[in-house]
């Protein structure tokens, strides 16, 4: 029998699976985003480890934002993730929006990362 997943779970598998069919070894930009925050990983998926994160609990973030909830606090979060990826010798990822659409905070964080530096 089957498993049952929700839809956002069936959603996530098929995005990643599309991603890892096309990755080429380079690692992935995941994104997670709740009611209140927004967070970023770079994660290596050969070797299982997290390259780089950011998100807007982080100290120096939270004291710029008024909320972490919008798309300034997610536009911030892009620019540390790739500035926290150059630093980890990343400089090409796939991004991976999970079970996310591509607009709002998601896509602010993206255009905020590739303007940064990050090529994907």
């Amino acid at each position: 029998m089957p498993i049952s997943l929700k839809g956002s779970e069936r959603r996530k598998a098929r995005v990643r699976k599309a991603l890892k069919a096309r990755a080429f070894g380079r690692p992935r930009l995941s994104v997670h985003r709740s009611g209140k925050n927004i967070y970023a990983q770079i994660i290596d998926d050969v070797s299982g480890r997290t390259l780089a994160a950011a998100s807007t609990l982080d100290k120096d973030i939270k004291a710029k934002v008024k909320s972490g909830a919008t798309s300034e606090a997610a536009a911030a979060i892009g620019t540390l993730i790739a500035e926290r990826g150059k630093a980890a010798n990343v400089s090409e990822v796939i991004f991976d929006r999970g079970s996310y659409l591509y607009h709002g905070r998601v896509k602010a964080l993206a255009d905020a990362a590739r303007e940064a530096g990050l090529q994907f």
